[in-house]
């Protein structure tokens, strides 16, 4: 074919039409920015660690906490409390905060390291032997914070706050058993937090891990008065580095239960006058 003869058929064919339905695509979904150099790039372990810590935060927030009790099970489960529990069925939310914290925090993150990764749980803090050896550290800490929470335990925002069930002032038994769900929240806390994510990221990301972690840790705090959830961003990272340091959350877990533990009796020696009148209620059996 002649070169005429090729322009001439080029000319008769008809012009292709555009495609609106590329261009409407390329407008809503432009091409991904490139990550910077030095970047990680994603892998599906740490995108896994993410995704799996949001839906748990979420599913706590909404149906694990208290509140979460009072506005969707109060209905079926609290007259099996009442029952139950008798003049004591008001704890029945704390109870079933404890066991959230023990499913949500605990069981879950933990069975997909150990199902799903497949790796040994101590791997990622859940770890007893060897840990008195910390022991002076974390009693170092807890003597540190004991001043602070002397002040804070003076102020009425912290006085309305703790402990966060009104029943426990009454001392006695039912005191310690609000204390052992409190620890088993507590357990919650430290195994989600410095134990599950801490470990997890600081695989990917070295020790700004700890950073990452304090984040979602922080805004947990933001029903609590302000200066706790100041003082929430040192004790991630100060709680974090040394659950590194010892390969194990578990010393923190009994540090965080006994500041708690001791701002409970200090918030109800204040309803009561005294701090000695609060020891002696709840020691009375």
């Amino acid at each position: 074919m002649t070169a005429a003869r090729r322009k001439a058929a080029e000319k008769s064919r008809p012009a292709p039409k555009p495609d609106l339905n590329r261009g409407l695509l390329s407008r809503l979904m432009p091409a991904h920015r490139a990550p910077p150099e030095g970047a990680l790039p994603l892998d599906r372990r740490t995108t896994g660690v993410f995704i799996l810590a949001t839906l748990l935060l979420v599913a706590f927030q909404y149906f694990g906490r208290p509140e979460g009790y009072l506005a969707w099970l109060a209905g079926p489960l609290q007259p099996l409390a009442d029952e139950w529990l008798g003049t004591h069925a008001s704890v029945a939310p704390f109870a079933w905060w404890a066991l959230a914290s023990l499913v949500l925090r605990v069981a879950i993150p933990f069975a997909v390291v150990a199902f799903v990764f497949r790796e040994p749980i101590a791997a990622y803090g859940w770890k007893c032997r060897g840990q008195l050896a910390h022991a002076p550290t974390y009693l170092a800490l807890y003597l540190l914070a004991l001043p602070l929470i002397l002040w804070a335990a003076s102020l009425e925002s912290f006085q309305l706050k703790y402990p966060f069930y009104k029943g426990a002032a009454a001392g006695g038994g039912i005191f310690w058993a609000y204390e052992g769900m409190y620890g088993v929240q507590f357990m919650g806390v430290e195994a989600f937090f410095r134990g599950f994510l801490t470990f997890a990221l600081f695989r990917r990301f070295g020790y700004n891990a700890l950073f990452i972690m304090a984040i979602p840790y922080v805004m947990v705090h933001f029903n609590k008065p302000l200066p706790e959830v100041v003082g929430a961003l040192g004790a991630a990272l100060v709680l974090g580095y040394l659950a590194l340091r010892a390969g194990s959350f578990v010393p923190g877990m009994f540090l965080h239960w006994a500041v708690g533990i001791t701002m409970d009796v200090l918030a109800i020696g204040k309803s009561l006058g005294s701090t000695g009148a609060a020891i002696r209620a709840i020691f009375s059996l």
